[in-house]
């Protein structure tokens, strides 16, 4: 009874993990976001309204976000053009990077 119970309580843990373990590299991130900066501001701090800013949002959004333009489930044709080219890796960094910089600022 008791391995059966261990054995249930791994799995449950194993489904309670996000489905990427690589949290991505800030650094190389930072590297990889220069073509991002053009919209979305140095930093990931957008001047300009009509793009969003990047800074300081939740990694895992950012990561969702990316995966569903480059999947076609987000429709925008800038964004859809500019993730066709990123592999996982590069989306893991670039989000660990923009999820890391400060500019999202919450209201409590």
């Amino acid at each position: 009874m008791k391995k059966t119970l261990f054995i249930l309580a791994t799995v449950a843990l194993g489904f309670s993990l996000p489905v990427h373990a690589n949290t991505g590299n800030a650094e190389a991130g930072k590297a990889k976001s220069t073509t991002c900066a053009a919209c979305h501001g140095a930093d990931g701090v957008s001047a300009v309204p009509s793009f969003p800013k990047l800074a300081g949002q939740n990694r895992d959004y950012l990561y969702q976000a990316l995966k569903d333009y480059k999947a076609g489930k987000r429709k925008n044709p800038i964004m859809g053009g500019q993730v066709q080219s990123l592999s996982d890796t590069d989306m893991l960094d670039l989000t660990a990077y923009f999820s890391q910089q400060k500019g999202l600022q919450l209201k409590y």
